[in-house]
């Protein structure tokens, strides 16, 4: 193809599958997991600007994880998109293509 545009749906798939990779992480590793206790900090102000720093920092993560389960999808959607588009033009080209008075004399 000399003109136009190509799309390379294995590499839709994969960054689709390296987005709900990462979505995936972090919905097992939480931010509050990383929020230590008054007594391991030594200090209870200290304690409690680390605990407000990654509930903030979660919310933060949550946004992101919503923004990213939205781009998975329209990248999933657009491949999808682009197979069944494919299929149906390769069947009107087949159609255009057959020769329905019998085969191609051309070919012997």
């Amino acid at each position: 193809m000399s003109e136009g545009f190509r799309v390379d749906l294995g590499a839709l798939e994969k960054a689709a599958e390296g987005v709900n990779a990462t979505l995936y992480d972090l919905n097992t590793k939480k931010v509050s997991d990383l929020d230590g206790h008054s007594g391991d900090i030594g200090h209870d102000g200290l304690a409690e600007t680390i605990t407000d720093f990654c509930d903030r920092w979660e919310l933060g993560i949550e946004h992101l994880a919503k923004d990213g389960q939205e781009v998975a999808s329209r990248l999933s959607r657009s491949v999808q998109n682009y197979l069944h588009l494919d299929n149906a033009l390769k069947g009107h080209m087949d159609g255009l293509l057959e020769r329905h008075s019998g085969g191609d004399p051309g070919v012997h």
